[in-house]
């Protein structure tokens, strides 16, 4: 998980806590019913707001994340594709490497075959 991530979930949670904190500390609170109730409502107008940046936070993060999600990606199809890029060059180096030793093994066939040949015919030019 990136710091950016943690830092909001961080922030949500400790909004989310403040408000359940709050509210709890309103109910348990020695007050008259009526200083309760306006104390909530307060509390009750200021949530569409605290939501809205809770909101906003969120998405802010998962911008972040899906941007940083991205940057991983098109690093990794990089890498992969300098990986398959190498292993095409390796491939194409062997393969004339390979070209390379069957010429000259053929050469050698071919040289030996000559002087076998050639030695054959010098036994049969002798009397």
């Amino acid at each position: 998980m990136s710091t950016n991530n943690r830092s909001g979930v961080f922030i949500g949670g400790l909004m989310l806590g403040a408000t359940i904190g709050a509210l709890t500390g309103l109910l348990a609170a020695p007050r008259t019913g009526r200083e309760t109730r306006k104390i909530l409502k307060k509390s009750a107008d200021a949530l569409p707001e605290l939501a809205e940046d809770l909101s906003t936070t969120v998405q802010i993060q998962a911008d972040r994340l899906s941007t940083s999600a991205m940057k991983n990606w098109d690093e990794t199809l990089d890498r992969l594709r300098d990986a398959i890029a190498s292993g095409i060059d390796a491939t194409v180096r062997e393969s004339q490497v390979l070209k390379q030793k069957s010429a000259q093994e053929n050469r050698s066939a071919a040289s030996v075959q000559l002087e076998n040949s050639d030695s054959r015919t010098s036994h049969l030019d002798r009397p």
